[in-house]
C-alpha cells in the first residue's frame, strides 16, 4: 500500500513544538512530501525552526487556530492537516480557563471547519490520556475537542474528508514535562527533587514511537476513530531515581487539577473498544454515514472485542518501565 505522505501538502497546527519538529524531521527523513506547512503563532520559534529545516519544501504560516479565516488561507490545497497544537500546563489552564477554552475547544472547531471548507482529505488531531475521565480544564477541553473531531465525521456529507483522533500519554522530554524539570535540578544541584507522590504513575511514550504511531494512524483511519498506543508506565518516584539517583526526594503534595494515576481508556468507554496486537481503537459512539467495520483497519488489521469491565489505566497496566528501560529512553 502506498504511503500517505508521499507528493501530499501537509500542514501541522502549533508545529514548531516538540512534535511538530520530530513529525517533521521524520517525513522529510523517509518520505517525499510535496509541502510541508508550519503552521503557529510564535515567529521567533518559527524562525529557529527554518534554520534547523533548511528544505525548500518547508513554508511557514504565522496564524492563530483561533482565527478560522487564517486557517482556511493556510489550508488551501492542503491534503493532509495534523492539529498539534493547543495550550497544555495544567495549572495556567486553571488559572486562565478561557484561554484554555478559546485554543483548545474553539481551535478545534475552527480546524474542522476549515478542514471541511478547504476539502482536507485527512485529518489527525492529538489528545492526551488527561482527556479520559478529566478532572481539570486541560483535560475537559482535550475530551471536547476529541468529541468535536470524531462527530466531524457525521457532518461532512459527501466530502471525502476523515477525521480521527491519537491519543497517548507523557512523552518523554517533551517541552513542560517532567523529565527536562528533573534534568534541570540535577544538572543545578538542587537540594532535592520535589515528588507530588510517591505512588504516582504515568504512561510514557518517546517523541519518535509518537510520531511513527501518528504516521500509521493516517494508514490506517476509517474516521472517527480514536487510536491508542499500547505503551508503558513508569512510576515516577523511579523516574526520578533514574535521572537524579544522588538527589534526595521530598514529597510536596499533587498539585491542583493532577491525578494519581492516569487512564487512556476509561471502564464506560470499553464497550466501543477493540484491541489490535499493539494499540486499541475506541469507535464513535454515533455514526451516521454507512457503517463502518473497526474491527478491521485499511492496513487490514483485526482486532478483538474487549471486555466490559476493561480499563487502560497507568497504574494497572501490565508494561511497566524498568529503571535500565528509563535509562535506554533517557539517552535517546
Amino acid at each position: 500500500m502506498l504511503n500517505k505522505i508521499d507528493d501530499k501538502t501537509i500542514l501541522i497546527t502549533g508545529g514548531t513544538g516538540s512534535f511538530g519538529k520530530e513529525f517533521v524531521r521524520t517525513i522529510l527523513e523517509k518520505y517525499n512530501p510535496k509541502k510541508v506547512i508550519i503552521y503557529s503563532r510564535d515567529e521567533l520559534k518559527q524562525y529557529e525552526m527554518a534554520l534547523q529545516f533548511n528544505d525548500k519544501r518547508m513554508r511557514y504560516f504565522i496564524g492563530d487556530v483561533r482565527d478560522e479565516n487564517r486557517l482556511q488561507s493556510a489550508l488551501n490545497g492542503v491534503d493532509i492537516c495534523i492539529h498539534a497544537a493547543a495550550l497544555k500546563q495544567v495549572p495556567i489552564a486553571e488559572y486562565n480557563p478561557m484561554e484554555c477554552i478559546k485554543t483548545n475547544i474553539y481551535g478545534a472547531s475552527n480546524i474542522i471547519e476549515s478542514c471541511l471548507k478547504m476539502e482536507v482529505g485527512e485529518i489527525i488531531a492529538l489528545s492526551t490520556d488527561k482527556a479520559a475521565n478529566p478532572i481539570n480544564l486541560y483535560g475537559a477541553t482535550k475530551l471536547c475537542s476529541d468529541k468535536l473531531f470524531v462527530s466531524a465525521n457525521n457532518i461532512k456529507g459527501v466530502l471525502k474528508s476523515k477525521f480521527s483522533v491519537v491519543r497517548y500519554g507523557n512523552v518523554v522530554g517533551s517541552r513542560g514535562s517532567v523529565v527536562p524539570f528533573f534534568k534541570k535540578l540535577r544538572d543545578s544541584k538542587a537540594e532535592f527533587i520535589p515528588i507530588t507522590d510517591e505512588r504516582m504513575t504515568r504512561f510514557f511514550i518517546t517523541l519518535n514511537n509518537g510520531v511513527e504511531f501518528v504516521l500509521k494512524s493516517l494508514e490506517r483511519m476509517q474516521g472517527g476513530e480514536i487510536f491508542v498506543p499500547k505503551i508503558p508506565s513508569v512510576k515516577i518516584l523511579d523516574l526520578a531515581k533514574a535521572i537524579a539517583p544522588e538527589i534526595p526526594h521530598k514529597i510536596v503534595g499533587i498539585r491542583p487539577g493532577e491525578k494519581l494515576h492516569e487512564v487512556m481508556i476509561p471502564r464506560d468507554d470499553a464497550r466501543h473498544c477493540k484491541e489490535f496486537d499493539d494499540f486499541y481503537i475506541i469507535e464513535p459512539t454515533i455514526n451516521f454515514n454507512s457503517p463502518i467495520d473497526y474491527s478491521y483497519t485499511l492496513l487490514n488489521e483485526k482486532g478483538k472485542t474487549i471486555c466490559d469491565d476493561f480499563e487502560y489505566n497507568s497504574f494497572t497496566n501490565t508494561k511497566w518501565l524498568t529503571k535500565d528501560e528509563i535509562l535506554a529512553l533517557l539517552e535517546q
